[in-house]
């Protein structure tokens, strides 16, 4: 957290903030930011609290979903919006990510950003304490997705408190993501199923752990037998992150028996059971169009829930003031 003294803004002081993992944030951080994206979704927009602010969005890999939420999310919120790609600044021409940062924190607020690069590139990013750097993924975390998620299922459950998430498929950055998140909200269980040679990266695990004072309800498991339901919500993903190659060319046959059909959804999941995607969906591999499109799911609100956890998050970012 760092202080901004901003001439622009009546001279106030302005708390900077990063959210570049789930693991810095407390869990009455965490609530607040879900909480704030959750009313957001019920209410909308009633104040344009970024007014006078700048945003920077900056995506050297492809993005739908979370690049317009962000854009949309400040827009919205009254925040100006520069958008960057991945020819657009002079990281490409050798500058450093420290001078990149000094320099934009002279110019914008803000800086989204997306890369398959590793979290320390952000920290590096958001050493500028002029800037607040916002992950909005990287190769090991997705923390925005996972806020995402737990207002989608706020939303639908209220408490979180006793409820059950099963996340299915590969320990990819969203599944890493949603761990912490778990750890963070006190009483929720989450249980990872991933095949073998797929799973969340056991460091991870040992933060998700350490994050809960050691009560964390979280585990991790390899065959979809061993699912104790009836489960509050399945998640997936797609398998094939980011576009990134897996290294063996027969890697379909770990992931047999981890598509969500309806005999799965029946079999570990109850009548109020919901069903979420991060999207995108490879329609037919991981999921299967009855369940995408079916009654149980969430994906679609899910998906809208991108965009009120990018604008509470920007606010949680830029917004608070030391008085």
């Amino acid at each position: 957290m760092n202080v901004r003294h901003d001439a622009s803004l009546g001279g106030r002081n302005i708390v900077m903030r990063n959210l570049i993992s789930l693991s810095d944030l407390t869990p009455d951080d965490l609530a607040r930011i879900v909480g704030r994206a959750v009313q957001f979704g019920r209410d909308g927009v009633r104040e344009r609290t970024l007014a006078g602010r700048a945003v920077g969005i900056y995506f050297s890999k492809s993005s739908t979903r979370t690049r317009t939420s962000f854009w949309s999310g400040a827009t919205r919120l009254g925040a100006d919006t520069i958008t960057f790609g991945p020819d657009d600044l002079q990281l490409n021409t050798g500058e450093t990510l420290e001078d990149t940062a000094r320099v934009l924190g002279q110019y914008l607020d803000a800086l989204v950003v997306r890369t398959n690069g590793p979290v320390e590139e952000m920290r590096r990013l958001g050493s500028n304490s002029r800037l607040a750097v916002v992950n909005a993924l990287s190769i090991e975390e997705h923390p925005t997705q996972a806020i995402a998620d737990l207002a989608t299922l706020t939303e639908e459950f209220g408490n979180l408190d006793a409820r059950h998430v099963l996340c299915v498929g590969e320990g990819n950055s969203s599944g890493s993501a949603l761990a912490l998140a778990a750890a963070l909200t006190p009483g929720l269980r989450l249980t990872l199923l991933c095949p073998a040679g797929y799973e969340v990266p056991d460091e991870v695990l040992a933060v998700a752990d350490r994050l809960g004072g050691g009560c964390a309800e979280v585990e991790q498991i390899t065959s979809p037998a061993d699912v104790k339901g009836p489960v509050d919500a399945v998640y997936t993903s797609r398998w094939q992150t980011m576009g990134v190659p897996k290294k063996d060319p027969n890697w379909l046959t770990a992931f047999e028996g981890f598509r969500i059909d309806g005999e799965f959804l029946d079999r570990v999941g109850a009548r109020h059971t919901v069903f979420l995607h991060d999207l995108p969906a490879v329609r037919g591999q991981e999921v299967t169009d009855d369940v995408l499109d079916g009654a149980q799911s969430r994906a679609w609100r899910q998906a809208h829930h991108k965009m009120t956890a990018a604008m509470a998050v920007l606010e949680w970012c830029m917004t608070s003031e030391i008085r």
